[in-house]
């Protein structure tokens, strides 16, 4: 069984590979089809556009949001194609994960001249893992 750390060692590596090869310009839905094949590649199990509900008092409220990358059904990644990452992005993984009950996530800019930890991606922690 893959730990944390080995999942998000394949995460970056196959946004390294994927931002290698598809450059900087397309549209978020093309990146997330080429990381869901990529990962697949790396042997995860990959679930996209995974449609989460969310329980508000006695109401479930069904598809409240759709999480664009769930790997091996212990992290998430929110990936963009933005100019730049705001606070807002940031709300919205940790909202995410508070949500789904995951306990890590990965906020994913392709976006970016380079993949590094300075501009295209960001671990988020919800609790201790």
């Amino acid at each position: 069984m893959n730990t944390y750390d080995e999942i998000g060692r394949d995460i970056i590596g196959a946004c390294m590979e994927v931002h290698s090869a598809l450059g900087v310009g397309l549209l978020e839905n093309t990146y997330k089809r080429a990381l869901a094949h990529e990962l697949n590649l790396r042997g995860h199990f990959v679930e996209t556009e995974v449609p989460i509900n969310v329980k508000y008092k006695d109401v479930e409220i069904a598809d409240a949001f759709r999480a664009d990358i769930i790997v091996d059904r212990k992290i998430i990644l929110e990936l963009k194609s933005v100019r730049e990452v705001n606070d807002i992005h940031f709300k919205q993984i940790v909202t995410y994960l508070k949500l789904s009950n995951l306990k890590l996530g990965y906020l994913i800019n392709f976006n970016v001249a380079s993949m590094s930890y300075k501009e295209g991606f960001w671990r988020i922690a919800n609790g201790l893992i």
